[in-house]
């Protein structure tokens, strides 16, 4: 029963680690999927922030394009174009025409033109300088200001936006990943929290389950002991027989002579006292080899371990002399003046079965000394 009982509580506290350390996997990896798809976002080349790339890309080819095409006009291009038709004007405006080309290309796209009121006029004004370069006439610096300028303003404009949409969704995603990082902290903290009250229930109910086996113990021993000498009782004899099974023991009833006219002459206190000594004078005399039991009243048991019949009766002859030689004052004793033993052995193997047998040879023996005067020791069959 206690065995259950612990096996319980044990499966209680492993199941409440699991479901606490199963809670934080969870939150961990709800923090992950959170993480890595913000992260993908902010980092990939998709989406709106791509943009302030192609913005600075076009702008720096029409940058690029209006240099060339200063050059050109200081050389002598005018509004109208030129008309000297050299090799090189023609190289100098494919260039321009070609960069024009590819900003505008850059410049054109879905984001911009929903986004920013200033890109369809832009592009109209790119369509309109590129064809001009295309019919081979480059517009005068005020007209190149307004077709070109006016774009590269706007792409500028853009590129200053993107900056400051970076900025907010980076700034953004800070306070979101501050935000969900105390929450794991917390997260784990209460786990952890938890984990420690689930440890000190555990605790307690260790400590408690401890104690009540040992006090169910110390009442199992106590239950099996004699409370007035300290040694074992009938049940403890019974128990320890079975716990030596299959193993060579003798068996030693003890009585003491006329215990009663000694308790009428000296009282119950001064019997109990000679109950005491007796089992410390057992104890000595068999070596403190055996095990000693009170059976009830003035009978006493010890077993011991016994290969042969000589060992049991040397070990009943070392009784018997024991108390002779201690010499107690017996002052009611009808056949001396001395406390004297009666006692009956007999060897068995143990075993259920054999136990009750053995008990009943030895109670022969031992009624057959007193039967021929006491003061004495016999075994049997």
């Amino acid at each position: 029963m206690i065995r259950a009982l612990l096996r319980r509580r044990y499966i209680g506290w492993l199941w409440l680690s699991l479901m606490s350390f199963t809670a934080l996997m969870l939150l961990i990896t709800y923090e992950t999927r959170w993480v890595h798809p913000e992260i993908h976002a902010y980092f990939s080349q998709s989406g709106n922030l791509t943009g302030q790339q192609l913005a600075t890309r076009s702008r720096r080819y029409l940058e690029e394009s209006l240099g060339i095409l200063l050059e050109e006009g200081d050389d002598g291009g005018g509004e109208g174009g030129s008309d000297d038709g050299n090799e090189e004007n023609s190289d100098a405006l494919e260039r321009a025409r070609f960069r024009i080309e590819v900003g505008y290309s850059l410049f054109d796209i879905g984001l911009y033109r929903s986004d920013y009121a200033c890109t369809v006029p832009s592009l109209e004004r790119l369509d309109t300088l590129y064809d001009a370069l295309s019919r081979g006439q480059v517009p005068a610096h005020s007209r190149l200001s307004q077709d070109l300028l006016h774009p590269i303003r706007c792409l500028t404009e853009i590129e200053m936006d993107q900056l400051d949409r970076r900025a907010e969704v980076t700034n953004r995603f800070v306070a979101e990943t501050h935000r969900h990082q105390t929450q794991v902290l917390l997260g784990s903290l209460m786990i952890y929290l938890l984990g420690l009250v689930f440890w000190g229930m555990h605790e307690r109910k260790r400590r408690l389950a401890d104690r009540a086996t040992r006090d169910s113990l110390h009442w199992m021993a106590q239950a099996l002991r004699d409370p007035l000498t300290g040694v074992g009782n009938r049940s403890a004899l019974h128990d320890d027989v079975l716990a030596d099974h299959g193993r060579p023991l003798g068996l030693l009833l003890i009585d003491i002579d006329y215990f009663k006219q000694y308790n009428d002459a000296l009282g119950h206190p001064e019997g109990d006292r000679l109950l005491r000594e007796l089992v410390a004078l057992i104890d000595r005399a068999l070596g403190g080899d055996a095990r000693l039991y009170r059976m009830g009243g003035d009978e006493f048991a010890a077993l011991l371990p016994c290969d042969n019949r000589q060992v049991l009766e040397q070990a009943c002859a070392a009784v018997v002399a024991a108390m002779r030689k201690a010499a107690l004052p017996h002052p009611d004793h009808p056949g001396g003046a001395d406390v004297t033993l009666s006692v009956g052995g007999v060897q068995f193997t143990a075993d259920r079965d054999a136990f009750a047998g053995a008990y009943a040879t030895a109670d022969r023996a031992l009624y057959r000394v007193k039967a021929q005067g006491r003061d004495g020791w016999q075994t049997g069959p």
